[in-house]
């Protein structure tokens, strides 16, 4: 049994997936967004599931008016669409994404981390 409050309390880091489960070929992934770091980027074979636990955050998808998603709130990105995340005063979410999907898609930035990373971030909150 993983309590997911318990886990969010570890994370210290913004923009620092944590993976918390694994069913069949799926991550369960919880993180905390502040600010914009987050590039523009897409998953060309993945659909991504956003799940909003605390705070707001504005998703952002090309071609498309911005919209914001509240505690409670869930959407899913589909594979190939290009899109963003920001939160002015901060979010914590949930993500449901396949083992092949890379955090940042296929933009590299200083905020993309490797599964590896995902599986072990405890560090400071920058």
């Amino acid at each position: 049994m993983i309590n997911v409050n318990d886990q969010i309390k570890k994370i210290q880091t913004y923009y620092s997936p944590k993976i918390i489960a694994e069913i069949n070929n799926e991550y369960v992934k919880i993180a905390k967004i502040k600010g914009d770091k987050v590039p523009w980027h897409m998953h060309e074979n993945e659909d991504e599931l956003f799940y909003i636990l605390k705070g707001s955050l504005v998703m952002e998808i090309e071609h498309q008016q911005p919209f914001v998603m509240q505690k409670g709130d869930l959407f899913v990105v589909s594979k190939g669409v290009n899109h963003k995340v920001a939160s002015k005063k901060g979010c914590t979410i949930l993500l449901i994404e396949s083992k092949t999907t890379l955090h940042t898609g296929n933009v590299s930035s200083a905020i993309t981390k490797s599964i590896k990373n995902q599986k072990n971030e405890f560090k400071s909150i920058n």
